[in-house]
């Protein structure tokens, strides 16, 4: 056998299995994937996308797959390439999100020997991906490797486990690595998902509020028509896209102090990590505390969960609960020009058809303490394990995986982490995608944490704030954006409005 019937027959595989969307990284080594890619792209069958920098395309599939719910392939070559993409796979595990990760190799007979762009790259990403694969040029038949291409996806999809994630398929490629491309063949299977179905009923009349953490849309829905059902108190957060009804507490991390110390029973959706109030509430051990998840996982970092279901049901809550909370939410965004300011700003700026993505720093807990919206835009984040590299790669999937407008909410060090995202390849498709930094010149997070207490001031700005000083409107001109800066609301508002695609706020470091 050869390895462009190899490459061939993994894209065939792929496509037989329902991938739409592969993002490649070129290279040597994956020469035969890249070719069979290219002609499936040419055919209509597949969409190809293809950007220079690894941890680009990693993120970029992130979006693509995060967005329309599908796994997504990234093509890598061999070496130090293949490094590259463990952020996004530390994410992808995180928050259950699928990808393949087809990772070219050379034969396993080189690796130890010194040979060039050769390294031991076979479960490089550790317990960050839910299993590996290996197929190889010089060892078995279309039909072996089509069979390893589907438990890939079906892996990867979580269709028997209800546990999706990153899958990496590592290919071995001997030479040549180039020829003439076989005819594309069909490699189908069918696969019979594990289905929910149980709900679990919580009879005990107990005070009850709904918690919903970043979740997908779906998720996200179904929390909220839970609590409004019964009249519960629901503590959203930002990319939990249950954030808006009657029901919608804003400034919900500044009652857990006062009334949320009544509360009885916590009903969790989605992964809630954004707030320390927030982690204390589900650490408590006189609650009682349900997860719900259509997962096989779920998320207890407190260990407090003594029920996890599919779905829940539980009892209509008294009238004056609910009222209460509505009472005591005082949600503003203040006075001056801030991140809360920036935030409030873009969220009334969108509406239901637009995509939101905003980076895991202090932007995102500066848009949790503003007023809810009742036609929010769908709302993501990279919240699976918080990172903030990756987020314009990020949002690129998602717009090019929905086709819907969509505005990349970042503070100035996020934005500063992905600049390579920022590059529109002149070859490839380009979603419409805004950017909007809320710069305030640093680490502005790390105040309201431990460090920016008085007694480390000395320090503080040189190894915590990290203030760089760096034009972001010329370096976004420099790269094709139409770029402006703005320094107050109505200046915002204004570019906002406007054709600008790209705008960077200068603000006051924020007090969260």
């Amino acid at each position: 056998m050869s390895s462009i019937e190899l490459g061939s027959t993994i894209i065939d595989a792929l496509i037989s299995m329902g991938m739409r969307d592969v993002v490649l990284a070129p290279g040597s080594r994956s020469a035969a994937l890249a070719l069979a890619a290219d002609r499936a792209d040419r055919a209509g069958v597949l969409r190809l996308h293809v950007r220079i920098d690894e941890r680009v395309a990693a993120f970029t599939a992130l979006g693509l797959a995060k967005a329309s719910g599908t796994p997504v392939a990234v093509i890598t070559t061999s070496g130090t390439a293949v490094a590259n993409l463990a952020p996004a796979a530390m994410e992808a595990k995180a928050s259950g999100v699928p990808l393949i990760f087809l990772t070219a190799d050379r034969p396993a007979h080189f690796v130890g020997t010194g040979a060039s762009q050769t390294a031991d790259q076979v479960g490089v990403f550790g317990p960050s991906v839910l299993g590996v694969i290996r197929l190889n040029s010089d060892s078995g038949r279309p039909a072996a490797w089509a069979a390893g291409v589907h438990r890939a996806v079906v892996l990867a999809a979580g269709y028997r486990t209800r546990q999706p994630g990153p899958v990496q398929l590592n290919v071995e490629f001997a030479a040549p690595m180039v020829a003439e491309l076989p005819p594309p063949a069909e490699w189908p299977l069918l696969v019979s998902p594990s289905q929910p179905g149980s709900v679990y009923r919580a009879d005990k009349p107990l005070r009850t509020v709904v918690l919903v953490g970043d979740a997908t849309p779906e998720e996200g829905a179904a929390a909220r028509r839970l609590a409004e059902s019964v009249g519960a108190p629901l503590l959203a957060e930002p990319t939990s896209n249950a954030r808006g009804g009657g029901c919608a507490i804003a400034g919900y991390r500044n009652l857990l102090d006062g009334i949320g110390k009544e509360i009885e029973r916590v009903v969790v959706f989605g992964h809630p990590t954004l707030t320390r109030p927030v982690a204390t509430l589900i650490k408590r051990s006189d609650i009682e505390l349900i997860a719900v998840s259509p997962r096989a996982a779920w998320h207890d970092p407190g260990h407090r969960a003594v029920v996890v279901a599919d779905s829940v049901e539980f009892p209509e809550q008294d009238e004056s609960w609910l009222a209460r909370w509505r009472a005591a939410d005082a949600a503003d965004v203040g006075e001056g020009f801030t991140q809360r300011h920036v935030a409030h700003a873009v969220l009334s700026a969108l509406d239901a058809g637009a995509d939101l993505v905003i980076g895991s720093s202090s932007i995102i807990r500066a848009a949790d303490v503003i007023p809810v919206s009742d036609n929010a835009p769908l709302v993501y984040a990279n919240r699976g394990v918080a990172g903030i590299d990756g987020t314009v790669a990020t949002a690129t999937g998602i717009a090019l995986a929905d086709a819907r407008p969509t505005t990349v909410l970042v503070g100035d060090l996020t934005l500063q982490h992905d600049l390579g995202a920022l590059v529109r390849p002149t070859l490839e498709p380009w979603p419409g995608l805004r950017v909007v930094v809320a710069d305030d010149d640093g680490g502005s997070i790390f105040h309201t944490l431990e460090q920016g207490a008085p007694e480390y001031a000395g320090s503080f700005e040189r190894v915590f704030g990290t203030p760089q000083g760096l034009d972001l409107v010329a370096v976004a001109t420099s790269m094709g954006w139409h770029a402006v800066r703005v320094a107050d609301q109505a200046s915002l508002e204004a570019a906002l409005a406007s054709d600008a695609d790209f705008i960077v706020a200068a603000v006051r470091r924020p007090e969260l």
